[in-house]
This record gives structure tokens, sequence and C-alpha cells, in this order.
């Protein structure tokens, strides 16, 4: 600062300078650091608390009383009845909504993300992650609602090579071999949870990771019975 009239010049105005400056320096510095500043930094921790909240979570009552239903239909229908697949499109594809539900341990013994249809979306992409459609029409690229039976392994174009027929039996599902909707892994599977991202989505056919299908395709092949798998909303 230019000084015209050369008062810096004496010692006790400068000093006396200096403690104004520190003095106000100080209290800027104090100001700052109060709670009501910290404000926005508090707000942000909130927030991203509340998103980790949100993530949507399996109903463990719903899931035990798909497969107390789940039971009695294998034994009318000559099904597995050591385990089923319960697939619950209610939750978001990010998370783990395939479950392996063991009968004998009445628990579940396995959870995997699945994949379902994109419908009018694009191919690939997570659209529909929060809110599928559902649809048992040709052509409609998407999943269909209901029970059906896993049974004759063959071969696949997808993930590890293996796939299995997946035969619908209500009318909600009536068409998935016409349809070729089968059960199958996809490279763009993730083995862990995505949320809030979604898992990509396909022409209608329930997708898990390749790890996923390494360790249900096992499962299946040693049942001596087809297997169930339940989508359900």
């Amino acid at each position: 600062m230019v000084d015209p009239f050369g008062l810096w010049d004496f010692p006790s105005l400068q000093i006396v300078g200096v403690k104004i400056f520190s003095f106000i320096f100080t209290a800027f510095f104090i100001l700052s650091c109060t709670p009501e500043s910290r404000k926005g930094s508090s707000g942000n921790l909130s927030s991203s608390s509340a998103n980790d909240e949100k993530r949507p979570v399996a109903d463990s009552a719903r899931t035990r009383n798909k497969a107390e239903e789940a039971l009695p239909f294998c034994k009318r229908k000559n099904l597995s009845t050591d385990f089923c697949l319960l697939i619950d499109m209610s939750l978001h594809s990010g998370v783990k909504r395939l479950f392996i539900w063991n009968f004998e341990k009445n628990k579940i013994t396995g959870e995997y993300l699945v994949g379902h249809g994109c419908g009018q979306n694009p191919w690939s992409k997570d659209a529909s992650r929060e809110r599928p459609e559902f649809s048992n029409e040709d052509g409609s690229h998407l999943s269909s609602l209901g029970k059906y039976k896993l049974q004759e392994r063959g071969s696949s174009e997808w993930g590890i090579h293996v796939k299995y027929l997946m035969h619908g039996l209500e009318e909600t599902n009536s068409n998935a071999l016409e349809r070729f909707i089968v059960f199958h892994s996809w490279n763009l599977m993730s083995d862990a949870e995505v949320f809030p991202k979604g898992s990509p989505e396909g022409w209608g056919c329930p997708t898990v990771s390749n790890n996923a299908m390494r360790q249900i395709d096992p499962m299946l092949q040693k049942s001596e019975k087809p297997v169930l798998m339940w989508i359900y909303n």
C-alpha cells in the first residue's frame, strides 16, 4: 500500500497496523470455522448417508413365503424338492435378487444379480433398473413373470456357453420356448452389486454373471429332477 504521508516511517504506527491486521485475520479465521460455515460439508455427508439407506433390501419374510408356496407346487409337478430359484423382480436390478432356496435347510444358500428384458429401451443398458415391464408376447424383448421348469442343458453363445431351457408353466410365461427365453450367463453381468446402477438388460432372458453360472450349473446338473425357477414381482 502506498503511504503518501510517510506515516509508516514511525515504528509505533507500524506496530499498531500489524496488530490491527492480525486481529482482523484471526477474527476471519475463527468465523470461517464455525458450524454454520461447515453446514454445506455436513449436509453432503447427510445426503450420502441417506443414499446408502435407500439401497433396496430383499424382504426375507416374502422370500420365505414364496419358498413355502413353492415346495408343494414342486411336489405336485414332480420338480426338485431339494432347491429352487426365486427371482424377486420388485427389487432394483443393481442388488442381488436371485435366490437359491434350499428346501431341506429352509433358507437361502446363494444370492446373485440377475438381469431382465429391456423392452423398447436400449439393449445392454439399465434404463428399467427400478421398474421393469413384463410380457409374454414374442418380440416384446421383456421378461415374463411366473413359474418355470428348468430342463435341457445346452450350449449357449453367451457367457460360459451354458444355457437351460425354460418351460413356462403359467399363462403369463407360456410362450417362453417360442420366444427362445433361456437361463444363461452374460459377460456384462457383475458378481457384486452395482446399485445405484442397474444390471444390463437383454431381450428377456434372466441372465447372471459367469461366476454365478459356474456355481449354479453344477447344482442343476446334479439334480435328479427338473428345477423350479419362479420369477415374481
